[in-house]
């Protein structure tokens, strides 16, 4: 399924616009299944999509965030850490994904590099708790990575005052809100960033019309009475099981991430069936990025690639920030190649920034 007019204004035509938003960050069509999906090879009991380090160790570690929701993460340390403290990075990301994907190989990269990192879970998905599953929150979602915070503040290995934080894609948005607000997070970076709230409230390019809007948030709150009268929310759907008939490149891009060997995981809302069909409601008017400004004087970094769809939201979040900020775009890089692509991401230029916001 393709739409070949996503702005029709017709009463099919918006629901699918807002199911591809709030259900799978991009364009998720068709209902999501891991029937005939491959086995994919472990690392004895290593549950990543990644290979493990032998410089790093790990360890499970649970937390609770502001509103009572248990939070699961991974910890990383280097395995040659001395025995002072170090600086840490909480790591979440993307929208849709699990700390096992693209947050984990940016934590355990980060700490084969000096730091102690703790990629996690956000509250209704993964090993993470809440409920329902599969639901996002501007405000819950915000606070988790504050929790992540307490987390490493509280832990011995951490130089509770040099503690920065990373988000990927539309953990990214909700990343700069929660550190314009954490006065404690002394540097923040994102990649491939998504503003979460402004693309479920208007679209893609902001294409969306009023019209589109108030149909979209109808629909929703219909859905709601369904919901509401059933045992469990109902799903939008993920991305199709194959690529048959399917030329989007968001799509494409997508599926080679979350339904392929590359990146896929069982507990993933985009591996599989996508998130509630009511997700965008609680997005769709409350701006995340409304005090942007209010992240200075602590450093931010923005990385993006040069062809991804989503580059738009990192030079407009890039403009509205005050100094001191960097703008980094990384010629010939689509959205996901910044998901794992160790060879593009640029890890020395985090390294070096947070190294230079963060010493002692």
């Amino acid at each position: 399924m393709n739409d070949s007019n996503p702005n029709s204004d017709t009463p099919d035509a918006v629901r699918r616009n807002i199911l591809k938003i709030s259900g799978l960050t991009a364009a998720a069509v068709g209902l999501a299944s891991v029937s005939g999906l491959p086995a994919f090879a472990q690392f004895d009991d290593w549950d990543k999509v990644f290979p493990k380090s032998d410089a790093v160790d790990h360890q499970k570690v649970r937390f609770t965030n502001r509103y009572g929701i248990a939070l699961v993460g991974d910890l990383y340390m280097p395995a040659n850490r001395g025995e002072g403290t170090l600086p840490a990075l909480a790591v979440a990301g993307p929208f849709g994904a699990v700390k096992e994907q693209s947050a984990g190989l940016y934590a355990q990269t980060m700490a084969e590099r000096g730091f102690i990192t703790l990629a996690f879970d956000p509250s209704f998905v993964g090993e993470s708790g809440g409920e329902v599953r599969s639901v996002a929150s501007p405000d819950i979602n915000t606070e988790d990575f504050s929790a992540a915070i307490d987390c490493l503040g509280l832990r011995p290995e951490v130089d509770r005052e040099r503690i920065g934080v990373i988000g990927i894609c539309g953990f990214a948005g909700m990343a700069l809100n929660a550190v314009a607000a954490d006065k404690r997070v002394k540097a923040v970076a994102t990649t491939s960033m998504y503003d979460m709230s402004r693309v479920m409230a208007r679209g893609y390019y902001d294409a969306m019309t009023e019209e589109q809007r108030m149909t979209a948030m109808q629909q929703m709150s219909e859905q709601r009475w369904a919901d509401a009268e059933g045992d469990t929310a109902a799903l939008a759907g993920g991305l199709p099981d194959t690529l048959d008939g399917v030329t989007d490149p968001v799509v494409q891009m997508y599926f080679d991430y979350y339904k392929t060997p590359r990146g896929y995981h069982e507990r993933s809302v985009n591996s599989n069936a996508g998130w509630t069909v009511t997700n965008g409601l609680s997005f769709m008017n409350m701006p995340l990025l409304t005090y942007i400004a209010e992240v200075s004087p602590r450093p931010m970094l923005l990385i993006a690639g040069s062809e991804a769809h989503s580059l738009y939201f990192t030079e407009d979040a890039y403009a509205a920030a005050a100094e001191p900020k960097e703008l980094m775009i990384i010629d010939g890089a689509d959205h996901v190649d910044l998901y794992d692509q160790v060879d593009i991401i640029p890890f020395d230029r985090l390294q070096s920034f947070f190294e230079e916001h963060m010493s002692a």
